[in-house]
């Protein structure tokens, strides 16, 4: 594997997890991958006309956004205001076709996001924030490490939120046409965003993918599970961490979170044990007590309220390892749907409240 490619995927999901995106696959898939490319190195900085459309027509079809946006009736100033500095990104087509030559490993990808270093700064964050934390896990029955995990995943704890102006990018990915309709719907939200004045149109900016903020959450994401943490009337994932918190929290318990459980646990299967049983579909579940009768011992002791469902899930590329899951990780997975992200914020929620 290359190193530079390694690097910029890692980079891609520690920011651009893209709450509620719909860019990840399905349960069953490893990582958030996106499409290949297969640009050599030699070939020109604009690309998409050897695969789609051609930039050229990037200019009419952002007046038709327009158009589209009165529509809906957002108003003359918004509108102005959103496309003044419009331009087309061509970073974001490649990154969103861009995929590993070779596939990453669980404990590769573990011993990169998942960092001594990271966590020693996990701890000094939710020893900080500890009072703040601590109001919304009573607010919503999200625990403050779960919080705290998710911030640092994906934006390094506030430090790396993305540098793109998010409605070029968002324009630019509507305009590629392989899922027009989805990144169309999160630009409208974007324009939402700008009229209600959560934040000047010239500063949105995020990842190239259109995540936003110290959460990384799409404008859709941001309009649904966005919550004012601290009476201000306002709410501002870009500055703010106490609406960060609140709004990571929300999300969750939002989503489903229960509670007092915990994500998962490691375990060792059986020889025999029948990997059809493995995954996350609802008539997979038993009870914890269920899998241990089939042979399938805990790694370590379980902890919290005790679930009353549970599911199997050998990650492909796993290294042979595999884990015992509950609703909470089922949860994660809505928020970024790769087994690697959840597991890895699994663990470093776990390792902050040691």
């Amino acid at each position: 594997m290359k190193l530079p490619v390694l690097k910029a995927w890692l980079s891609f999901l520690l920011t651009t997890g893209c709450v509620g995106s719909g860019l990840a696959s399905s349960f069953p898939v490893i990582s958030v991958a996106p499409a290949a490319s297969s640009s050599t190195g030699s070939a020109p900085d604009t690309t998409l006309s050897q695969q789609g459309r051609d930039p050229s027509g990037f200019p009419a079809y952002v007046a038709g956004l327009k158009n589209s946006a009165k529509k809906q009736g957002f108003d003359e100033a918004t509108i102005n205001a959103a496309f003044m500095n419009i331009h087309f990104v061509d970073r974001a087509i490649k990154s969103d076709r861009s995929q590993l030559e070779q596939t990453v490993t669980l404990n590769d990808y573990l011993s990169r996001v998942l960092t001594a270093r990271k966590i020693e700064r996990g701890r000094e964050e939710l020893s900080t924030w500890r009072s703040q934390l601590d109001g919304v896990a009573g607010r919503s029955g999200v625990p403050p490490g779960v919080v705290v995990a998710l911030w640092g995943m994906e934006s390094q704890f506030g430090a790396v939120q993305g540098k793109e102006e998010i409605v070029s990018a968002l324009a630019t990915l509507a305009f590629e046409g392989r899922r027009e309709a989805f990144f169309t719907a999160e630009l409208m939200a974007a324009l939402r965003i700008i009229q209600q004045q959560h934040i000047p149109a010239e500063v949105l900016k995020g990842s190239w993918a259109g995540a936003m903020g110290q959460s990384q959450f799409m404008p859709s994401a941001f309009l649904n599970y966005g919550k004012d943490g601290d009476g201000d009337g306002k709410i501002d994932i870009w500055n703010n961490v106490a609406d960060v918190f609140a709004s990571i929290a929300n999300y969750l318990q939002q989503e489903g979170w229960q509670p007092g459980q915990g994500w998962g646990v490691e375990v060792t299967l059986p020889a025999d044990f029948d990997g059809a049983q493995s995954g996350l579909k609802t008539g997979q579940a038993k009870t914890p007590e269920g899998w241990q009768q089939l042979g399938v011992k805990p790694n370590d002791p379980l902890s919290g309220t005790p679930p009353t469902r549970a599911w199997i899930v050998t990650p492909q590329d796993g290294d042979g390892r595999s884990f015992m899951v509950y609703d909470n990780f089922r949860t994660l997975m809505h928020w970024n749907r790769s087994y690697y992200f959840a597991i890895s914020v699994g663990m470093m929620a776990d390792a902050l409240m040691e």
